[in-house]
């Protein structure tokens, strides 16, 4: 992504601390031991439970006995609650019980499994320019759709292990500067996809989006393209159907003088046309002392009383001035 540019530069004096990217996972899933720790929600004020329009359900600091955590683009998470499924912009997946305290928040990650994605040869990716896994959506028939930027492209998998499928991208998917491609993208029930360009735009003060309609003689898509307002510095990184068919998005900006900041935004259905131009509103701004980092990933749950709930991941990077942090949020009414 265009930020991890900025990221770079800001950390290169830490360099020799041991940041970078560690080599690819390999080809074997393999069982890994998480470690949570509790993320403050505010820094400065212990008692806060809520930003704007979203409430407090919990976080966690992560990190594994493996060099290979980290670097998580995109999550999903099942509609139990149970499990989460993340990739990593090194080419690895990760799967997780998810851990609850009595009150229903966030505790912690439990069970976990990591391994690599292959390549349509069947073997795991070995490259940084073929293994920049940026988003991921569940199809209705259980198999995963994922975009990958540097060399932009979607390939579909059948299972996390198994080898893939390439599917025909949008016209325009090879326009996309190289660390600016699809880092939104969600399945409909219906079957149709929604992708959004972090970076690429036609019109000033947008990015593209596409609204593929599946075609029925194939796993393919008919690409219709749609605009997506931004303002300044702020860009997409992920986007999830909301339980009332609506849709949130999450959009990030960085700077060495101001640090992250995200925002997480919502848009009715009624605007996602092709032709038009999307304009979400805004939710709530995360940035410090609030507890954010390099968010990149969203999706969407209903909780046991029938609450909308927001997860969010951050990609570290694999730097050490950087967290893997998995947030929970409750959508207030």
């Amino acid at each position: 992504m265009g930020i991890r540019l900025l990221f770079f530069i800001a950390c290169l004096l830490v360099a020799s601390c041991g940041g970078g990217s560690p080599p690819p996972a390999g080809a074997q899933d393999l069982p890994i031991e998480i470690k949570s720790s509790s993320q403050p929600f505010k820094i400065d004020d212990p008692a806060a439970t809520r930003i704007d329009r979203l409430i407090w359900r919990g976080g966690i600091a992560m990190t594994a006995n493996t060099r290979h955590f980290g670097g998580w683009s995109d999550l999903h998470v099942s509609a139990d609650g149970r499990s989460v499924t993340s990739i990593s912009d090194e080419g690895a997946w990760l799967t997780a019980t998810i851990d609850y305290d009595s009150r229903g928040n966030l505790a912690g990650l439990g069970t976990a499994r990591l391994g690599q994605l292959r390549g349509l040869d069947g073997k795991p990716i070995a490259s940084k320019a073929e293994a920049d896994a940026e988003a991921m959506a569940r199809l209705p028939d259980g198999s995963w759709l994922m975009s990958f930027e540097r060399r932009h492209r979607l390939w579909r998998y059948p299972t996390l292990a198994a080898t893939p499928a390439p599917v025909e991208g949008p016209a325009e998917i090879g326009r996309q500067p190289a660390n600016g491609g699809i880092e939104s993208l969600t399945a409909l029930p219906d079957g149709r996809v929604i992708a959004i360009s972090e970076e690429y735009g036609q019109r000033p003060d947008t990015v593209m989006g596409w609204l593929g309609e599946p075609v029925a003689a194939g796993d393919g898509y008919v690409w219709r393209p749609f605009d997506y307002a931004t303002i300044p510095d702020f860009r997409p990184t992920a986007i999830t159907m909301l339980p009332d068919g609506s849709f949130a998005t999450l959009e990030r900006a960085f700077d060495t003088v101001r640090g992250v900041r995200c925002r997480v935004m919502r848009f009715d259905a009624a605007q996602l046309k092709p032709g038009a131009t999307v304009r979400p509103e805004e939710l709530a701004r995360l940035a410090s002392p609030y507890a954010v980092d390099n968010l990149e990933g969203m999706t969407a749950t209903k909780g046991t009383r029938g609450e909308t709930l927001l997860w969010l991941i951050s990609d570290d990077n694999f730097n050490p001035l950087q967290r893997n942090i998995l947030l929970l949020f409750e959508l207030a009414k």
